[in-house]
């Protein structure tokens, strides 16, 4: 378990889904015979109104614009379109993608409009040869055409119907009496997940006794819209939702927001940006933490996906709607973040609506920054100083804080209160590299800003003193490690001796039991910063050297002890490291060491000396052969770690 204060945070496995079928049954013009519609009805698919073209065209139109809509959230994958599909064109599209993705995960995209309800057997509706009746397809023989893993999104009514045949019975999958239709995931991590259909994710636009809202007023694919196009779904239904404070904004106005998603400079890519950081971590404070990892951080697409069922969950839940999904979300509807949401997307849409008045003028980007994160840090700071001293609080803010660091205007605060956090416990440390920093913080070693500089050496030191296997990381790109070096060798006066002891301690453990790190870190010239680091604290000899005081240290003391026991590790059954260390005269100095009045200095210098002049593989065990990082809590001072703490 993730309180245990070992490392639980680094995922199993990794997946990612390669290909989609994209399953679209509308047949345009005629109704399906078991649903009355009231007139007017919506009619729009895919934000397109198929009666505005020919049958055919708008067919095509639709289905090219749902292929660009899931572009958009992975664009790596291959997806193959299935318009108006008979059951063999189904079956051979199907069995083409598994045999083309392997292991890999597959999509299956149902758009149900144009035909019946699925049956009580667990069946879908396609066409006949000749379009003159429809043909069912059950969703097990579907699932032994996709293979497994898979996810199936339905898009239907009475879509709550094929979960119960998709999923084993055995796995306890569950009516609760709203609607939500699902495994529970407890926030203590304990799933009814049966192994049979782990592989299985299932997204549905409503139960199997509900059909789907038909309002004028919205697209008939609200689910569909929902899952891939969220900003302009979200403003859509924001719009209608508050008839007064946007009574003057038309809801023509959300399809041209403008900017790019990529772009978090425009009012667009700001929406997607706030947006990511919301429900991320709606997921996050709902979830527990495995499940978070599963849904959220394993498959790019599938986070997406289930990005936007928090959002569809709550649009179509006020339309009288219950979405479900396989893995069981719990209903994040009425989460307290939503409100942030709302700010947030009135902000975007009234600060749009004034631009294109000529009320406001905005920077050449054509908005003004929204005040959202600000916010969000100045909440984690409170939190940090008015709960933070709960060691094992989970703190909500993680996946924004994470957000946060994309934005080079708050990278410097961000980083900052994410070093105050790890301070507090293993604990802490083992949460914020579950929620997915640690790609950030490698990403940010290649960083030219110096303001950031020392907190991500204090962030490394946490890091690495939690997880050593962290290390790898900077093995695998030599600049990496390069960093820390030449950090710990800065002549730069405003280094405390406090930070070049965590670098020194990140080193050491990079060369502790690691013949890759010790040689990454010889061809850096660790050896040089090491020795020319000692000759800068130690008095040459002949000078004169104090007496041994236990009670007398100086502030380098610290310094001096790491710096020895970093030079120790990189020599430790190592020749190459041994003989470079000789040619620069390690010995002299360690011999002068052997004299300094810190207890520890000495002791490391005798185990340095030790190793240098070749002591044996296995050594007697030292005092700190198991190093522990230099800060642990915000109670840790330069006095407790030079009387013995470490």
């Amino acid at each position: 378990p993730e309180d245990s204060g070992e490392p639980t945070w680094r995922l199993r496995e990794k997946m990612k889904t390669s290909a989609a079928a994209l399953c679209v049954c509308l047949n345009v013009g005629t109704d399906p015979p078991d649903v009355v519609k009231p007139s007017p009805s919506a009619r729009k698919e895919c934000w397109f109104d198929p009666f505005s073209t020919p049958k055919i065209k708008a067919l095509e139109i639709i289905g090219n614009n749902l292929l660009q809509q899931y572009e958009k959230l992975q664009s790596k994958a291959k997806y193959k379109q299935c318009l108006d599909p008979t059951s063999d064109d189904l079956r051979r599209v199907c069995v083409a993608l598994r045999k083309g993705a392997k292991s890999d995960r597959l999509l299956f995209h149902y758009n149900g409009h144009g035909v019946p309800r699925p049956t009580d057997n667990g069946e879908i509706w396609v066409f006949g040869k000749h379009y003159t009746h429809y043909m069912p397809v059950s969703v097990c023989e579907l699932r032994q055409w996709l293979g497994d893993p898979a996810i199936y999104v339905f898009d239907c009514s009475g879509a709550g119907l094929l979960c119960r045949h998709l999923v084993d019975q055995s796995s306890n999958f569950f009516n609760d009496g709203s609607g939500n239709l699902g495994v529970d995931v407890a926030m203590d991590g304990n799933t009814n997940i049966a192994p049979e259909t782990d592989n299985i994710i299932i997204l549905a636009a409503c139960s199997a006794e509900e059909i789907l809202p038909m309002s004028p007023l919205y697209p008939a694919d609200i689910f569909t819209s929902c899952l891939t196009t969220p900003i302009q779904m979200a403003a859509h239904w924001f719009i209608l939702q508050n008839p007064y404070s946007m009574s003057d904004i038309s809801v023509d106005i959300v399809a041209d927001i403008p900017g790019k998603d990529n772009d978090r400079k425009t009012p667009r890519g700001e929406l997607v940006w706030i947006f990511t950081a919301i429900t991320d971590t709606i997921a996050w404070d709902s979830l527990s933490s495995s499940m978070f990892q599963k849904l959220f951080r394993q498959d790019l697409l599938v986070a997406s996906l289930f990005r936007n069922f928090l959002l569809a969950n709550r649009i179509m839940k006020s339309m009288g709607c219950h979405p479900l999904c396989y893995p069981y979300l719990p209903d994040t509807s009425n989460h307290p973040l939503w409100q942030s949401w709302d700010l947030a997307i009135e902000g975007c849409l009234k600060q749009l609506h004034r631009l294109q008045s000529g009320a406001l003028i905005a920077d050449n980007k054509g908005s003004l920054p929204s005040p959202f994160f600000t916010m969000q840090l100045t909440s984690f700071d409170v939190w940090l100083e008015l709960g933070g001293n709960q060691q094992m609080a989970r703190p909500m803010h993680l996946p924004i804080v994470l957000q946060v660091l994309l934005s080079q205007s708050h990278r410097t605060r961000a980083l900052n209160l994410i070093q105050r956090y790890l301070m507090l416990s293993p604990h802490a440390v083992n949460l914020t590299l579950l929620v997915g920093i640690f790609p950030y913080i490698v990403k940010l070693l290649q960083s030219p800003t110096p303001e950031i500089k020392q907190v991500m050496i204090a962030i490394w030191c946490s890091i690495i003193g939690f997880d050593v296997s962290c290390r790898a990381e900077l093995i695998r790109d030599p600049k990496l490690a390069g960093y820390f070096i030449q950090y710990l060798s800065s002549p730069d006066t405003f280094i405390t001796p406090l930070q070049r002891c965590m670098a020194a301690f990140i080193l050491t453990e990079l060369c502790d039991n690691c013949p890759e790190g010790r040689e990454i870190c010889l061809m850096k010239g660790l050896h040089k910063a090491c020795i020319g680091m000692l000759r800068q604290l130690t008095p040459p000899q002949g000078k004169g050297l104090p007496k041994p005081d236990p009670g007398v240290v100086d502030d380098t003391c610290i310094v001096r002890q790491w710096v020895v026991l970093c030079l120790a590790k990189l020599c430790e059954s190592y020749p190459d490291g041994k003989y470079m260390c000789i040619k620069e005269g390690a010995h002299e100095v360690l011999l002068i060491l052997l004299t300094d009045p810190s207890v520890l200095v000495r002791a490391a210098a005798t185990f340095a000396l030790g190793e240098l002049f070749g002591a044996p593989p296995t050594p007697v065990k030292f005092m700190l052969a198991t190093p522990q990082p230099p800060m642990l809590s915000p109670s840790t001072s330069m006095s407790n770690m030079n009387s013995g703490s470490l």
